[in-house]
């Protein structure tokens, strides 16, 4: 029997409608942020994330998945969003747009070649905010309230920042020199991918999950011992703003994220979820000044992050919320084969009237009939009978009350637009 390959996993049912759900919430959020969707392709030329995302990560230099198409092109399953977006950016000159800054959204799927585990799949699911143009703190902050924001809407409690600052070019050049130095007595008791990442990108060793016990981890130098004032002053204006906005945070200066591309901010949200581990981050990002130049295009400041769908599927299991409930607002029920015609048009009738409709294609009994309509969460169940189809007065069921109407064909539409809306007002 054909199988999904590894590390990928089908969507139906009950999880089929979780997602709808929670696509359909970001959506909505990212039209009171008054953000623009952006779609890129799945495949791009492997250069773009070797030079976007860095081959000192361990996405680019362990991960990838990398082909060689038929036109002898190296390309590569995008591992992430953001160096996309940025190509799109500079590709159709986006920097030209007169209304700045340029916020963008986007979701779909990533790949990555990596051990397959709970909550982690080699194709996952991502959605991402990069705003361009705009080096204000106050950006920093906005970017920082979206997943803030819906993570509460969900439900989730316990929701906390955890901020760091990685200074500008001329902060991080001297705090690289200060970790070679903290490090380099250490060597020998560091791992081989931080024995590599000493001289490409030190301070990615901080990063590592292999040596983060490590007496010479803790003992390193501090970030912000090495912070010029704009870059000091970035940061205090970053968690004024978050003040101002009322979210929770915490610097952390051991947040540092696994990308090569930022500057300044960086940050990751988590949420106190019991029976979720010790690791409770569900999403993080930061600020990228010169990823835009790197790629190719002007010197464009860009802020953004990432979150995992998949992750946020666990965390809602673990903190029994639930969301995207079947629902269906009337099931149409012909009591004979003879009316199914009748039921039919009315079905496509009350459709295009934007109502969620279904009805028996089974030809059940009655009580078969009004299990089905419990199973998809009915609010009304339609009879359609020989004397109905005669009278145009149909027998309108409320499923959950059990009371019944007797409603005309020509008040339907009122009828169901009174008793739907407030059926959905009751459950808000």
């Amino acid at each position: 029997m054909l199988q999904k390959p590894k590390g990928t996993y089908d969507v139906y049912g009950e999880m089929g409608l979780k997602i709808i759900y929670l696509e359909n919430l970001l959506r909505s959020l990212m039209e009171t942020y008054h953000y623009e969707y952006v779609r890129t392709p799945i495949f791009e030329s492997s250069e773009l994330f070797h030079r976007g995302v860095g081959e000192t990560t361990d996405i680019v230099s362990k991960e990838t998945y990398d082909f060689v198409d038929r036109g002898d092109r190296n390309m590569t399953l995008r591992p992430e969003g953001t160096a996309g977006v940025v190509r799109s950016y500079i590709e159709n000159k986006m920097y030209g747009n007169p209304s700045q800054p340029v916020k963008t959204w986007y979701m779909g799927p990533m790949y990555r070649y990596e051990r397959p585990q709970s909550g982690r799949f080699r194709e996952f699911y991502q959605f991402g905010v990069e705003v361009f143009g705009s080096e204000n703190p106050m950006m920093d902050a906005e970017v920082i309230s979206i997943p803030v924001n819906f993570y509460r809407l969900l439900g989730l409690k316990g929701i906390k920042v955890n901020i760091n600052t990685l200074g500008d070019t001329e902060s991080r050049t001297a705090y690289r020199e200060a970790l070679l130095k903290h490090f380099k007595p250490h060597l020998d008791d560091l791992c081989e991918d931080c024995k590599n990442r000493y001289e490409k990108n030190p301070l990615r060793i901080l990063d590592c999950k292999v040596d983060h016990d490590l007496e010479c981890m803790r003992t390193a130098p501090k970030i912000s011992d090495y912070l010029n004032e704009t870059s000091r002053n970035h940061f205090e204006q970053v968690k004024q703003h978050l003040d101002i906005l009322e979210i929770p945070y915490e610097v952390n200066p051991n947040v540092v994220r696994g990308l090569d591309y930022y500057t300044h901010t960086v940050f990751e949200v988590e949420a106190a979820i019991e029976g979720f581990g010790s690791q409770n981050v569900l999403c993080g990002g930061g600020r990228y000044n010169h990823l835009v130049e790197n790629i190719g295009g002007p010197s464009t400041p860009g802020v953004g992050f990432a979150l995992g769908m998949e992750r946020l599927l666990s965390a809602l299991e673990c903190e029994h919320i639930t969301v995207g409930k079947e629902h269906l607002d009337l099931y149409v029920i012909p009591v004979e084969e003879k009316q199914i015609p009748e039921s039919l048009s009315l079905t496509q009738m009350l459709r295009m009237n934007g109502f969620s409709v279904d009805m028996d294609y089974m030809q059940r009994n009655m009580k078969g009939n009004f299990k089905q309509a419990d199973r998809f969460n009915a609010s009304f169940v339609l009879i359609i009978g020989e004397e109905e189809v005669e009278t145009e007065v149909l027998t309108v069921k409320d499923n959950h009350t059990q009371e019944q109407y007797k409603v005309k064909l020509s008040e339907l539409i009122s009828f169901l637009d009174s008793h739907i809306k407030e059926e959905h007002n009751e459950e808000n």
